[in-house]
């Protein structure tokens, strides 16, 4: 994770002025450009790795594509700035990515334009079941800091559990994280139901809506939820969690997959 960080002299102070100087590493983003279909769809702030799970999870998340045998070909650009994918699309979908933007309660990404209609009226009625003590097995695993949390201290994570797999992928923009666990899930084969995604951001809207679109019954997270991501998370069906920290957490929809 190295090429993903870059040593700076910085200045520290205290309430008594400055009190040193030192080296600090931070997070190196780049501008990553995502073309489909041979033209330019968008770019996004991210750091620049799993930049094909990222752009596979984004058109999944949207509903721009339905399944992986949807896709061609995907490619990753040698200076790792670009990603060509080709695929059958769903045009409705794309085009209503871009009819109605959204500006994100997030960042990064930042926009979302598929959450109303066929996404939001989607049920999860899986019955997949958890117990307490498995989550927060889970939840303490998901706290251990990774490589580059530790060196920056500046990047969300999403974690997927499916079964004995897990799955972790990290980024600046907690949207990009989930993005990408779920974009590498399903590149490896794996579906997403009957699993847990938990997430270091808080559960707004669009969160539920990704969530939603992969079919995950559980999301939990260490941050708070907004109303409108407990709404959605109720009218969808996901068992949604928050504040889980430590040996707490509250459980805000869909109590009935918790068992003790």
């Amino acid at each position: 994770m190295n090429q993903f960080c870059q040593n700076l002299q910085i200045e520290q102070i205290s309430p008594s002025g400055f009190s040193s100087t030192r080296e600090d590493c931070v997070v190196k983003e780049e501008r990553i450009a995502f073309y489909l279909n041979g033209q330019k769809l968008l770019s996004v702030m991210s750091i620049p790795y799993e930049q094909d799970y990222h752009f596979i999870g984004f058109l999944l998340s949207e509903g721009v594509i339905s399944n992986l045998s949807c896709i061609d070909y995907v490619e990753i650009a040698k200076d790792g700035k670009s990603v060509r994918l080709e695929a059958k699309i769903d045009k409705k979908m794309l085009k209503s990515l871009f009819r109605e933007k959204t500006l994100t309660s997030g960042c990064c990404v930042g926009v979302a334009g598929n959450l109303e209609g066929n996404v939001i009226t989607k049920f999860i009625e899986s019955p997949y079941k958890v117990t307490t003590e498995k989550i927060f097995e889970h939840l303490s695993f998901f706290e251990t800091n990774t490589e580059l949390f530790s060196k920056t201290g500046c990047v969300h994570k999403a974690m997927l559990v499916l079964g004995d797999k897990i799955f972790i992928s990290e980024d600046i923009g907690r949207h990009n994280a989930i993005d990408k666990v779920m974009g590498k899930a399903r590149m490896l084969g794996f579906e997403t139901h009957d699993s847990i995604l938990f997430v270091s951001g808080r559960l707004s809207l669009e969160m539920i809506v990704k969530a939603v679109m992969h079919n995950i019954p559980i999301v939990v997270s260490k941050a708070a939820a907004t109303f409108m991501g407990i709404k959605a998370a109720q009218e969808t069906g996901v068992t949604l969690i928050g504040f889980a920290r430590g040996k707490k957490a509250n459980v805000y929809t869909h109590s009935g997959r918790i068992i003790r």
